[in-house]
C-alpha cells in the first residue's frame, strides 16, 4: 500500500469515527418592558426561579444592551443592523418618508429566519412581531412574519394590547379568534411548545418566542398576582436599597458604583400616597411576570422531555427597560387626552363590560376590565441600579439581563460575562451557530453588511469582541467608547460624559472635566449617525401616533362617552 493510500484511508477512518458536531437549536426569549434588576437572578424579589435556572446552569452577562424601546430592539434583534438602517429607527404607526424611519423592515437587511431557513432550519415564531406598517387584513403582507422567513406563526402584530383578549392576534397569515380561558402569556408558550413538539427532528429549529409581559395593560390571573400580595409594602426606596445590595453580593455591580437617588420626578415612599394600591400596581406587574416565568419552565420541561434541551442554546433577554409612563386619572401620559381615543384599547370587553382604561387610584390592575401600568415610581425601581427609564439611552433604558443556556456547548455553570455586548450580535451569534454566512444580498436585494459580531468569544472566554457601540431613539442618543459614554436626552440637549468602569449608573459627569473627549466622542457618533440613516429628531416633524393604524375605528364622540361611563363606574365604586 502506498503512503497516498494509507492517508487517504487513515483520513476516512477518521472522519467516521468523528462526525461534524450536529448544530445546536436556538432559542431567543424575549420579555417586554422588564427591568435590569426585575429577576430574583439580578437582585430582585419577584421570584423567578425557571429564568433564573437558565442562569444558574449557563451564564449571566453584566453589560449586555438593547435597543431602549420595543420596535429598534426587535428591529436589530433579527437583522443584526442598527434599527435606522433597516428603516424602523421609529415606530411603525406612521411612515416620514425618510430610510431610517418608514416604520417597516426595508429590504436592505434580512432576518435571522430568513437565513436560518436557507440553512437548513425550521423556523418558528411566537408572540409580539411590531415590525411592519401594514397590519389590516386587506393590505399588504409582505412584512409579516411568514414573508420574512418564519415557517410558522402565532401571535399579534402591533404594540401592546389586552392579553385577555388581543388585538391583531395571528395565525399564519390569518387573523384568528383567542379561545375559551385565553390568556396570551400562557398562549405564547403553549404555542411555542407544540411548535417544537412537531418540529422535524432530522434539522434543527429557530425559534423566537416575543412574550408581551410585563407590558402594560397588567392583566394577570389572581393566584398570580396573590402570589406578591404585600412583597412591596416596603416602598419603592427600601426596595432599590436591597436590590443594590443583592447585585453588589451577586458580582453583578461593582460597589464602587453609587446608587443614585430616585428620579427627579418620583417621591420618597414615605411621602408617596394612595400606598396600597401602588403596591397592588407592583404586585400586578409581579404577576404578569410570574406567568412568564412558568411558562419558561415549561417550556424547558418540554425541551428535557423531548430529549432537545442539552443542544439548545436558549437566550433570554428584555427589549428595553422599565416603562416610566403614567396614564393617571385615564390620561395617555401627559398628553391630556384619555386613552379611550387610541384604537388599540377596546371600550368594553367580550362580555359588554366598560374597560377602565387609565391608572386611578383605588382601581387595582389585573382584570379584563382593567387596562393600566405600574408608573414611573415603580420603572425606578425595575431598573435599579441605574438611571432613566425605556426610551432613554442612559443605563436605566438600554440596560438588560441577559442569560445564556446550552448544556452541551457551555460547561461551565453560573458564571457571569462582564463584556459589553448588544442586542445587534444575537444574529452574527446564530449564523456562526448554525455553520452558514451572512448574505450579501436576498431576494436579489443587496443587503447591509452586519453591525453585530458574535457572542462566542464572550461565552467561551468572556473575550472584548468591540470598543464602539450606539444608541438612538426620539432624539435621545448615546456613543459608547470602550469605557466611556457619551449620552443625551433630547429635552437638555447637552451631551452628559461618564466613565463607566468607575462609574456606570452615571452619577459623576464629567463632560466639562473632559472637553475634548466630549468633542472626540462627538465626531464618532456623528459620523456613524450619517450612515446610518439617524436624523437629528427636529428635522423630523415627527408627531406621536397612537393606535392610528389600529383596526378598531371609532369617533372623538364614542371615545368621549366611553370616558363618561368610565367615570360613572368610578363613582359607583367609590360608594
Amino acid at each position: 500500500m502506498t503512503l497516498a493510500a494509507l492517508s487517504l484511508m487513515l483520513g476516512a477512518c477518521k472522519n467516521r469515527i468523528e462526525p461534524k458536531e450536529e448544530r445546536p437549536n436556538i432559542i431567543v426569549i424575549m420579555a417586554d418592558d422588564m427591568g435590569f434588576s426585575d429577576l430574583s437572578s439580578y437582585g430582585g424579589e419577584i421570584e423567578t426561579p425557571n429564568i433564573d435556572d437558565l442562569g444558574n446552569n449557563g451564564l449571566k452577562f453584566t453589560q449586555f444592551y438593547n435597543a431602549g424601546r420595543c420596535v429598534p430592539s426587535r428591529a436589530s434583534l433579527l437583522t443584526g443592523l442598527y434599527a435606522h438602517k433597516t428603516g424602523l429607527g421609529y415606530m411603525t404607526a406612521q411612515d416620514y418618508g425618510k430610510p431610517g424611519y418608514r416604520a417597516d423592515l426595508n429590504n436592505e437587511c434580512v432576518t435571522i429566519a430568513e437565513v436560518l431557513k436557507q440553512a437548513g432550519y425550521g423556523t418558528y415564531m411566537v408572540g409580539k412581531w411590531h415590525l411592519n406598517h401594514n397590519f389590516k387584513p386587506e393590505e399588504s403582507k409582505h412584512n409579516w412574519p411568514l414573508q420574512r422567513g418564519f415557517d410558522q406563526f402565532y401571535g399579534t402584530l402591533i404594540a401592546a394590547g389586552s392579553y385577555w383578549d388581543p388585538l391583531t392576534l395571528v395565525e399564519g397569515n390569518s387573523y384568528v379568534e383567542p379561545y375559551d380561558d385565553f390568556y396570551y402569556t400562557e398562549a405564547i408558550t403553549k404555542k411555542s411548545i407544540e411548535y417544537i413538539s412537531t418540529h422535524d427532528t432530522g434539522k434543527p429549529f429557530f425559534l423566537y418566542m416575543a412574550y408581551t409581559a410585563p407590558h402594560w395593560p397588567l392583566h394577570a390571573r389572581k393566584q398570580a398576582i396573590a402570589k406578591h400580595k404585600g412583597k412591596f409594602e416596603k416602598g419603592w426606596d427600601k426596595l432599590r436599597q436591597d436590590r443594590y445590595k443583592n447585585l453588589v453580593n451577586q458580582g453583578i455591580i461593582d460597589p464602587s458604583w453609587e446608587l443614585p437617588e430616585i428620579d427627579e420626578q418620583n417621591v420618597a415612599w414615605d411621602k408617596a400616597e394612595h400606598k396600597l394600591w401602588e403596591q397592588s400596581r407592583m404586585e400586578a406587574y409581579a404577576g404578569t411576570i410570574e406567568h412568564l416565568d412558568q411558562g419558561v419552565g415549561e417550556l424547558v420541561a418540554a425541551l428535557k422531555n423531548q430529549g432537545k434541551l442539552d443542544n439548545t442554546i436558549i437566550f433570554f433577554l428584555s427589549d428595553n427597560g422599565g416603562d416610566k409612563t403614567e396614564h393617571i386619572n385615564g390620561m395617555i401620559g401627559n398628553s391630556g387626552k384619555p386613552w379611550s381615543i387610541m384604537n388599540y384599547v377596546p371600550l368594553y370587553t367580550k362580555e359588554g363590560d366598560i374597560i377602565v382604561s387609565g391608572d386611578y387610584p383605588g382601581v387595582a390592575l389585573g382584570p379584563e376590565n382593567t387596562y393600566g401600568g405600574y408608573g414611573l415610581k415603580w420603572a425606578n425601581l425595575s431598573n435599579t441600579p441605574f438611571k432613566k427609564f425605556k426610551t432613554y439611552m442612559h443605563e436605566g433604558g438600554i440596560a438588560t439581563p441577559f442569560i445564556v443556556h446550552w448544556p452541551k456547548g457551555i460547561r461551565t455553570k453560573n458564571e457571569l460575562r462582564k463584556q459589553p455586548a448588544h442586542i445587534i450580535d444575537i444574529m452574527a451569534t446564530s449564523l456562526e451557530l448554525a455553520e452558514t454566512d451572512y448574505p450579501t444580498s436576498f431576494n436579489n436585494n443587496e443587503v447591509k453588511p452586519l453591525d453585530g459580531k458574535s457572542l462566542l468569544p464572550i461565552i467561551y472566554k468572556d473575550e472584548k469582541i468591540r470598543d464602539t457601540l450606539f444608541w438612538e431613539h426620539q432624539g435621545n442618543k448615546a456613543v459608547r467608547l470602550g469605557d466611556w459614554k457619551l449620552v443625551s436626552i433630547l429635552e437638555r440637549g447637552e451631551w452628559e460624559l461618564y466613565n463607566l468602569k468607575d462609574d456606570r449608573t452615571e452619577i459623576n459627569d464629567l463632560a466639562n472635566t473632559f472637553p475634548e473627549k466630549v468633542k472626540k466622542m462627538e465626531s464618532i457618533y456623528n459620523t456613524w449617525a450619517l450612515k446610518s440613516n439617524v436624523l437629528p429628531w427636529e428635522e423630523l416633524e415627527i408627531q406621536v401616533v397612537a393606535g392610528d393604524k389600529s383596526p378598531l375605528t371609532r369617533t372623538r364622540e364614542e371615545a368621549d362617552e366611553a370616558h363618561k361611563e368610565v367615570q360613572k363606574y368610578l363613582k359607583s365604586i367609590e360608594k
